[in-house]
C-alpha cells in the first residue's frame, strides 16, 4: 500500500456535533498511522483550539490553522512555518466599515491572542466551549489592535451579511479572502488573499514528498473547497454542503456516523477492531 497523507478538517468532519472524536474513527486513524500513513489536521480554528485534538491523536506532524494563514509544526520550532497575516492598514479599514454598518461585534486574532471590540458573553462563551483558554483583550479595535491580524471575524446581523460581503469585494478583493460560517453564527471570516487549506496541504505534502494522488482530504464546509479540490482523494462528509459534495470525488457518512473511519477502513484496506 502506498503511503498516503490524510488531512482532517475538525468541526463537522473529524469532530462529532458535541466536539468529540469518536472512538471508532480514532482507532482507525491510529491504525493508519501504524501502517505508515501521515495524518494532519487542517482547520479554520486557531492553534489553541485545535492542539488538544492533535495530542489526542498522538500526532507529530505539521498543522494547518486559520484556513492556511498559519502553517506550522507544533513539535518542531525549526520547521519552516508560514504565518501570513492581514496588513494592519487593511484591517483598520475593514474595522471602520464595520463601525459604519454598526455590526454586532468584531473580533481579531493575532495567532493565539484574541481582541474583541465589545464585551459579549455569548461570544466569549462560544470560544470557551471550543478551547481551554484564550487571552482576551476587550476594547475598541482601532485602538487596541496594533499588529497585523491573522484573521478578523465579523458578527453582523443576517440582513447585513450581503452588504458587508459586497463592500469587502468592492474595496478589498485584491488583498483578502472572506467566507461565511455556517449556522448558527452569521460570521464573516477574513484572512489574507491567497490563503486556504490547499496552500497548507501543498507545503506539508512537499515536505513529506507525497504526490497529490496520495492525499486524502475530508471536509464539510466552504472553507474546505480548495483542499478537497486539490487532494487526489477529496472526500465530502455526508453532512457537507451541496457545493462540496459536487466537487468531491467521494462522499462518506456524516460526522455523527464515523464517516472518516468508515471511508479509511475501506479505502486503505485497514483491519481495525473498533467498537460498534
Amino acid at each position: 500500500m502506498k503511503k498516503h497523507m490524510i488531512a482532517l478538517d475538525l468541526d463537522g468532519t473529524l469532530l462529532t456535533d458535541d466536539k468529540k472524536i469518536s472512538e471508532r474513527t480514532k482507532q482507525v486513524l491510529f491504525k493508519a498511522k501504524e501502517e505508515g500513513h501521515i495524518v494532519v489536521i487542517s482547520t479554520g480554528r486557531p492553534h489553541r483550539a485545535s492542539i488538544n485534538y492533535y495530542y489526542e491523536l498522538g500526532l507529530d506532524t505539521p498543522m494547518v490553522n486559520f484556513n492556511g494563514a498559519l502553517i506550522h509544526h507544533p513539535q518542531n520550532r525549526n520547521w519552516d512555518a508560514l504565518h501570513n497575516p492581514l496588513p494592519i492598514r487593511t484591517a483598520h479599514k475593514i474595522i471602520e466599515a464595520c463601525y459604519d454598518l454598526r455590526v454586532n461585534n468584531i473580533l481579531a486574532e493575532v495567532l493565539d491572542d484574541v481582541y474583541i471590540d465589545s464585551f459579549d458573553s455569548k461570544l466569549i462563551g462560544f470560544f470557551d466551549e471550543i478551547e481551554d483558554e484564550a487571552p482576551y483583550v476587550i476594547g475598541n479595535l482601532k485602538q487596541k489592535l496594533e499588529e497585523d491580524p491573522t484573521s478578523i471575524l465579523v458578527y453582523p446581523e443576517e440582513e447585513q451579511v450581503q452588504q458587508l460581503r459586497s463592500h469587502l469585494d468592492d474595496y478589498h478583493a485584491e488583498v483578502i479572502e472572506h467566507r461565511k460560517w455556517g449556522a448558527p453564527w452569521n460570521v464573516i471570516e477574513i484572512i489574507k488573499k491567497g490563503m486556504n487549506k490547499a496552500v497548507g496541504l501543498q507545503k506539508i505534502a512537499h515536505y513529506f514528498d507525497i504526490p497529490k494522488d496520495q492525499i486524502i482530504a475530508f471536509g464539510d464546509e466552504d472553507n474546505d473547497l480548495e483542499m478537497i479540490d486539490y487532494a487526489g482523494v477529496g472526500v465530502a462528509m455526508g453532512n457537507a454542503i451541496d457545493e462540496l459534495k459536487s466537487l468531491a470525488k467521494h462522499v462518506t457518512a456524516t460526522n455523527e456516523e464515523d464517516g472518516i473511519g468508515a471511508f479509511l477502513e475501506e479505502y486503505l484496506k485497514l483491519k481495525v477492531n473498533t467498537p460498534n
